[in-house]
């Protein structure tokens, strides 16, 4: 809930400072708590923009601090209704305040609550009691309910008097939170059980009223204890961190006598970039890190999700949260506690929730069409049938009969009936508790998901495209063959090839120079003149003349014929291998076996090839089965590569087509074309060189994304570890999500509308539409959301 509350006139950008301000706020627990504050935030003067999260209890507010403060926003939210626990920072690095969940850089969620303890859930089973006691004397002892007060002339038994008491115990916080809601002109479910209960009690309805008050307050602590539930897969990411890191600095006495640094505990977010932490083992790691000293295994599962624990030397990242299983590391820090990659992820995870899906869109406009449709519909109920029907009739065949009374009292009652059922609370939080489950689950394996709109997508995809190189491939290139033409030698060959790739950074250049070290081919010849041709190859001048190392389609430009023994257009003959092969026929074998092939030469000569392959992952196969398993309609692969490679890979992984030497606005094209062909798409790639496919497509997914600043903010998924057999998971879980979020959609609307038939049928009571259309299904849908938190990884690898 993003909203631009400048006046006009006021000055921005520079003219003007802001502070962010985080604050947190655990009973803003559901859509309409929160449009209730935005309404209370939307008259306070200076606020530039509110961000209103739910699901986590927070509330980020940015403002103009020369014209609010910080105690305006707190008094406004409280005017709300709402008591404000805690502020996580502000933008600017003062302190808002502090509390159990203020996490390092701002990332916050409300507090655990004790649901079952708190002051409302007191005065709940206070109320329970008294209503207990009202039932007994009123149905049970009824010859033991004496009059004992009267008002207005109206008699009050003991029985009333229990009942009253009930009202007045647990129908408060309903009325206190119905009359916020008015003060704020908010239609929610306060105001709508605030009036019931008002109303009933007014008219001498005590039974009634004091069985509303109660039973909704019970609703409320058990719609509390549901979203506590769901902020617990948030607080789980929250704890991966320590509070606290072990580092090694110089104290006073040691800098001036030269001793040996002394080791301190400090919090977390005190620690500098460049500090040393040691980490011993069985210790998580408390900031993200380079090795500079000592060997283990690391536990990378928080970030990752890979439950094999990944072996760190000297030089090795590593990453906060991640567990050092067995030695000892000295680690220099790489980033503050507030920008490591693992509080990056729970931003993200943050984040994701403010970005609502279709459906959530759709439930949105519904409720506010749905509630005061109904609200109308009960004063018509409360106040037409009296008028209308002088006398019973009854109505029925075979044995069953609805009668139909005129008098006020039972009319008033339904009517009361049809106001519970307009409370839309099941309804409208569906599809949040169904997101939040789903993404935080999927963060916690090693997947994260930056929006309930990508969660939606990812499961409605009928294609998923593939790059090839590092996705498909584990894009560590390596020479395969290297091959000479007519009276030169492979030394020739890898010389000049090293020459013209010293200046590139492509992986093909870097594999290259390898070789030639490995081949003791020390000073490859300078180039000068350098120019990178792309998706072709490369051209400079070497020892005074132009030489080109590419693809065979850039020397088919320069005149080569590769197809024939013949092998320039204008002529020029040039032979194959000393076998006699022809240049076209090695080329060929190279490719067929799967390999990249790099000519090396000069406008008229062609000196030889390097092939350079890339192992195929061990789980893509697996991973494309997977895939055609749980219903993804067409998988394809799209590289760079040539026809040849693309070709081998393709048939090694079952992909059921490819599409190979496409520059990277061809890849674009591809993926429009497949979702014209198929439906949507899922782009699967690095996250860097794909970005414009992985842009187009309707998800992109980025691959091995830990740490890689890139990946984190352009890809719509990202799969934290370099692990390909993740996504069947994310598209199971996805999938999954659908699937409960429609559930529960419909379910809540079915059981709304089923109740609101019943109703001037007679077949619906109070009690009914409280503990079935309202506390029955909001924790319906809270459990069938919280299924999506127990999808196994395993399941789908």
């Amino acid at each position: 809930m993003t909203d631009d509350r400048d006046p006009v006139g006021q000055p921005t950008g520079e003219g003007r400072r802001e502070v962010t301000v985080r604050l947190v706020v655990p009973e803003m627990d559901c859509p309409s708590c929160a449009g209730k504050v935005d309404k209370s935030l939307d008259r306070v003067e200076g606020i530039v923009d509110t961000t209103l999260q739910p699901t986590t209890g927070t509330a980020s507010v940015t403002y103009d601090p020369d014209r609010v403060s910080e105690a305006d926003l707190i008094d406004a939210i409280e005017g709300a209704g709402y008591e404000v626990v805690a502020g996580g920072g502000s933008e600017d690095g003062t302190a808002a305040g502090s509390g159990p969940e203020a996490s390092a850089g701002g990332v916050d969620v409300a507090p655990p609550a004790e649901v079952w303890t708190s002051p409302r859930a007191i005065k709940t089973w206070i109320g329970a009691v008294f209503v207990t006691l009202g039932l007994l004397f009123e149905f049970v002892l009824a010859g033991q309910n004496p009059a004992v007060a009267s008002v207005l002339a109206y008699p009050l038994h003991l029985a009333d008097v229990l009942f009253l008491v009930a009202i007045a115990v647990s129908g408060y916080p309903v009325v206190r939170g119905g009359y916020y809601s008015a003060r704020n002109r908010s239609l929610d479910i306060d105001l709508l059980m605030g009036t019931a209960i008002i109303a009933a009690t007014g008219i001498g309805y005590f039974v009634e009223a004091a069985t509303l008050a109660v039973l909704f307050s019970v609703a409320e602590l058990l719609e509390d204890y549901s979203m506590d539930r769901a902020r617990d897969s948030l607080r789980e990411l929250m704890e991966l961190s320590p509070d606290e890191a072990t580092v090694r600095r110089d104290s006073d006495a040691a800098g001036d006598s030269g001793e040996t640094a002394e080791e301190v505990t400090v919090p977390a977010e005190e620690v500098a970039v460049g500090e040393t932490v040691i980490v011993r083992p069985g210790e998580k790691i408390p900031l993200d890190g380079v090795v500079r000293e000592g060997e283990s295994a690391v536990d990378e599962s928080p970030i990752t999700g890979e439950s094999v624990p990944v072996d760190k030397t000297e030089g090795a990242a590593v990453y906060a949260g991640s567990i050092n299983t067995e030695g000892y590391l000295e680690v220099e820090v790489t980033s503050t506690a507030g920008d490591s990659t693992l509080s990056r992820i729970i931003e993200m995870v943050q984040g994701a929730q403010e970005k609502q899906t279709d459906k959530e869109q759709f439930v949105d406009r519904f409720a506010g069409y749905y509630t005061p449709a109904v609200v109308v519909l009960a004063i018509l109920t409360a106040a037409v049938p009296p008028l209308l029907i002088a006398d019973p009739v009854s109505v029925g065949a075979a044995g069953y009969a609805i009668t139909f009374v005129g008098d006020w009292g039972t009319w008033f009652v339904r009517g009361l009936t049809l106001l519970v059922i307009a409370c839309p609370c099941a309804f409208v939080i569906s599809t949040p508790v169904s997101v939040v489950s789903g993404i935080t689950s999927a963060a916690k394996n090693g997947v994260l998901i930056k929006g309930g709109n990508h969660l939606e997508a990812m499961g409605e995809v009928d294609a998923v495209a593939f790059d090839k190189t590092g996705t498909l491939t584990r894009g560590e290139l390596a020479v395969t063959d290297v091959v000479a033409f007519g009276d030169r030698d492979e030394d020739d060959v890898l010389r000049y090839a090293a020459g013209l790739e010293r200046r590139s950074e492509h992986p093909i250049a870097s594999a290259i120079l390898a070789r030639s070290e490995e081949a003791g081919i020390e000073n490859p010849p300078s180039a000068s003149d350098f120019e990178s041709f792309t998706g072709k190859g490369v051209r400079a001048d070497v020892d005074g003349e132009t030489f080109y190392a590419g693809n065979p389609a850039l020397f088919e430009e320069l005149g080569f014929d590769l197809t024939a023994s013949q092998h320039r257009t204008d002529g020029g003959a040039l032979t194959g291998r000393s076998a006699g092969e022809d240049v076209g026929d090695v080329l060929a074998d190279l490719e067929h076996e799967g390999k990249t092939v790099v000519l090396v030469g000069t406008e008229t000569e062609l000196l030889g090839t390097v092939a350079i392959a890339d192992e195929v992952r061990p789980g893509a196969r697996r991973t494309v089965e997977r895939l055609h398993e749980l219903g993804v309609e067409h998988v394809v692969m799209l590289t760079g590569d040539n026809e040849g490679t693309a070709r081998a890979i393709a048939e090694d992984v079952g992909v059921d087509e490819y599409r190979a030497e496409l520059l990277p606005e061809e890849k674009v094209e591809a993926i429009e074309e497949i979702r014209d062909a198929h439906g949507d798409v899922a782009m699967v790639g690095d996250g860097v060189n794909d970005a414009p496919a992985l842009a187009t497509a309707d998800v992109g997914v980025a691959m091995g994304a830990a740490g890689t600043d890139t990946a984190l903010e352009t890809a719509d998924i990202a799969l934290m570890g370099d692990d390909i057999g993740k996504l069947p998971y994310l598209y199971a879980l996805s999938h999954t999500a659908n699937g409960v979020i429609r559930q529960n959609i419909w379910a809540s609307l079915a059981v709304k509308a089923l109740l609101a038939l019943g109703v001037p049928l007679g077949f619906v009571s109070v009690a009914v539409a409280v503990v079935v259309g309202d506390m029955g299904m909001s924790l319906g849908v809270t459990g069938n959301a919280m299924r999506l938190a127990g999808i196994d990884p395993e399941r789908f690898a």
